[in-house]
């Protein structure tokens, strides 16, 4: 079901992972994880890839960009087209999958976290559709720069709380989530929208999310009769990066690129590239690389994109690159904001600003590429969440 690198071992990938977490919480994430059982099902996977199909909108087609190829001077180049899901990301992958283990344990409630909004409007749109209560935690910084995405969430029928704390956005949103699950787990399920967090969290959304990665390594053969060279994702919390890798793990030859959010500088507050920045350390109940300073305290993360804007990454990213199998280099906000527009422009294409961020490290470095390397991109998610910033008209 999941490839040897990123099956956990007593939930731990290498050295990171594991579940440090209150006294309160063990027992129920402990239940959690052995209903990885029932998701590994071929019942349960039987149903989930169903509904994929017949609600999220799967398999999502490869696109070869030859205009943005021709324009950058690059070799041959594909988008695996997650934005062209039902809700707009590779986010109904996972809120769907667990979403429906969720009721079959027998929880009427979810609460999910978010930052760019996808996984909230992901959560709250399958929350729809099986009869689920939703509550989504969100930065206050996020619900300001993601306001389309907030309206979807609330016209279905999500309740929607604002997190003031801290930097107003992702990782305390994530706090917030984790307090209500510790006072609520008996009927409700925490849908954490990431490959991180405590065990068996990370495990659990790559398995959701590994169908990516099983539809893109199918259609590639389809295609041009073989693997692609470079597999390409930006990588927040990383699950899209996780799904898309996950098929080509144990395929040497494909070199796996997940870039990370540069920001506006190297300086600690003005990023959010934990491999180039941080170090490992504990956050939110998992060991991985995280953004802290000299003291140990979590660093404040700057990117332009809600959803790349986390001081930590999934525990299998970190085993990725301490294997040197997965190479982690950064992007800036101006990088990302030009892909951004140069694909809408030549292509048609409207990517997320997440997505801007694998598209902007291809755009950087095609030109040195041999023409007839073939790169596939992950495009995560589509981009109407962040017309509303002032930045895309300058």
């Amino acid at each position: 079901m999941t490839t040897k690198l990123i099956k956990s071992k007593n939930g731990y990938f290498g050295k990171y992972g594991g579940m440090f977490l209150p006294e309160l919480l063990i027992s129920p994430m402990k239940a959690l994880a052995e209903s990885l059982k029932i998701a590994e099902s071929p019942r349960f996977q039987k149903n989930f890839n169903r509904l994929l199909k017949e609600f999220a909108g799967r398999p999502t087609p490869l696109t070869e960009i030859k205009n943005f190829a021709k324009v950058i001077n690059g070799p041959i180049i594909y988008l695996k087209r997650e934005d062209l899901l039902h809700t707009g990301s590779h986010k109904i992958n996972n809120a769907l999958g667990q979403c429906l283990l969720a009721k079959e344990l027998g929880k009427k409630r979810i609460i999910a976290e978010t930052g760019a909004g996808q996984h909230g409007v992901a959560t709250a749109t399958i929350c729809a559709y099986l009869g689920l209560d939703c509550v989504i935690y969100m930065g206050a910084c996020d619900i300001r720069r993601q306001e389309p995405n907030v309206k979807k969430m609330k016209i279905l029928g999500a309740e929607i709380r604002s997190v003031n704390a801290g930097s107003m956005t992702l990782k305390e949103a994530v706090n917030e989530a984790l307090r209500d699950y510790a006072e609520s787990y008996d009927d409700t399920h925490y849908c954490l929208g990431s490959a991180l967090g405590p065990h068996p969290y990370p495990q659990m959304v790559a398995l959701f999310q590994s169908i990516i990665g099983k539809e893109t390594k199918k259609q590639c053969k389809k295609l041009f009769g073989r693997n692609p060279d470079k597999v390409v994702a930006c990588v927040g919390g990383g699950s899209n990066a996780i799904g898309i890798f996950s098929g080509f793990l144990d395929d040497k030859e494909v070199e796996l690129i997940g870039v990370e959010a540069g920001g506006r500088g190297t300086k600690i507050g003005d990023h959010a590239a934990r491999f180039s920045g941080g170090s490992p350390g504990v956050l939110h109940g998992s060991y991985s690389y995280i953004l802290q300073d000299d003291s140990g305290q979590i660093a404040d993360t700057h990117s332009i994109s809600a959803g790349m804007d986390y001081p930590s990454v999934s525990p299998i990213h970190a085993l990725l690159n301490d294997k040197k199998r997965a190479l982690y280099p950064t992007v800036s906000d101006q990088e990302a904001l030009a892909a951004f527009k140069l694909l809408s422009k030549i292509e048609g294409i409207i990517p997320a600003l997440e997505s801007s961020h694998a598209l902007a490290w291809v755009m950087r470095e095609g030109k040195n590429f041999d023409k007839d390397e073939v790169i596939v991109i992950c495009l995560s998610g589509r981009g109407e969440k962040d017309l509303n910033r002032d930045d895309l008209e300058r």
